[in-house]
C-alpha cells in the first residue's frame, strides 16, 4: 500500500523508511510530495504543531487520495518562552534557511547561562486516511542548547542541541542513533501500530 509522507525533505523520507524497515513493517511503500501530482499547498498558519500537521495531511489526502502522514516539528527553548516553536523553520525570516535560523537563536541566547539553556524538539505527527479517520500524536525530545554548532549529520538545529543523557549533539549522532531517540523517531514509533493495521488491509 502506498502511503504519502507530505514532505519534500529527503532526510525525513529516509528517516521514515529506515524506521519502518528497522521495525520490520512490510506492505507499506512511502512516497513523498515529489512522487505525486503537484497540488496547491496551504501555508502553515496553525498556532500549534498539531494544527499544522493535521492541516497538511488533510490537504494532501483531499488532493491525492492516499493515506497521508504529515509532521510539524521544531525546537522550543525555555529561555525564549518556548520559541521558535512552530516558527522554527522560518525563525530568521525566510523559510528553511537552517544556518540563519541557527545563528539567530545562538545570538538570542548569547548571555543566557548554561543552566538556563534547556529546551527540546517537538514533533506532532498526523495520519489522515481517505475515509476521514485522523490520528494525531506528539513526542518531545528534551536537552540543552549549546553555544556553538558541532557535527554535520542531521539538519536544522541539530548541531546546537545536546539531548539529555548524551554528550554529543544531535548532529554528531549516527542516523540510527538519532532514529532511536529523536522526537520524530518517537512520534513515528507511536504511529507504527496504525501503519501496521493499514498494511494488513492491503
Amino acid at each position: 500500500m502506498k502511503v504519502l509522507l507530505a514532505s519534500r525533505n529527503a532526510k525525513k523520507l529516509a528517516e521514515l523508511r529506515r524506521i519502518l524497515e528497522a521495525e520490520s513493517v512490510s506492505g507499506i511503500e512511502i512516497v513523498g510530495l515529489d512522487d505525486v501530482p503537484a497540488f496547491p499547498e496551504a501555508p502553515e498558519t496553525g498556532a500549534t504543531f498539531e494544527e499544522n500537521a493535521v492541516a497538511k495531511a488533510r490537504d494532501a489526502v483531499t488532493a491525492v487520495g492516499l493515506p497521508t502522514i504529515a509532521d510539524d516539528s521544531g525546537i522550543v527553548i525555555d529561555a525564549l518562552n518556548g520559541m521558535p516553536g512552530v516558527l522554527s523553520a522560518r525563525w530568521s525570516g525566510g523559510h528553511g534557511n537552517d544556518q540563519a535560523n541557527l545563528e539567530l537563536v545562538l545570538a538570542q541566547l548569547g548571555d543566557t547561562p548554561d543552566e538556563r539553556r534547556g529546551g527540546g524538539f517537538v514533533c506532532a505527527i498526523a495520519l489522515v486516511l481517505p475515509d476521514g479517520t485522523e490520528t494525531i500524536l506528539r513526542a518531545d525530545w528534551r536537552g540543552t542548547v549549546i553555544r556553538a554548532p558541532r557535527g554535520t549529520n542531521g539538519f536544522g538545529y541539530d548541531p546546537i542541541f545536546v539531548p539529555d543523557g548524551q554528550d554529543r549533539t544531535s548532529a554528531e549522532l549516527t542516523a540510527e542513533e538519532k532514529d532511536a531517540i529523536s522526537h520524530r523517531g518517537q512520534a513515528l514509533r507511536l504511529l507504527l501500530p496504525r501503519l501496521v493495521a493499514l498494511s494488513s488491509m492491503g
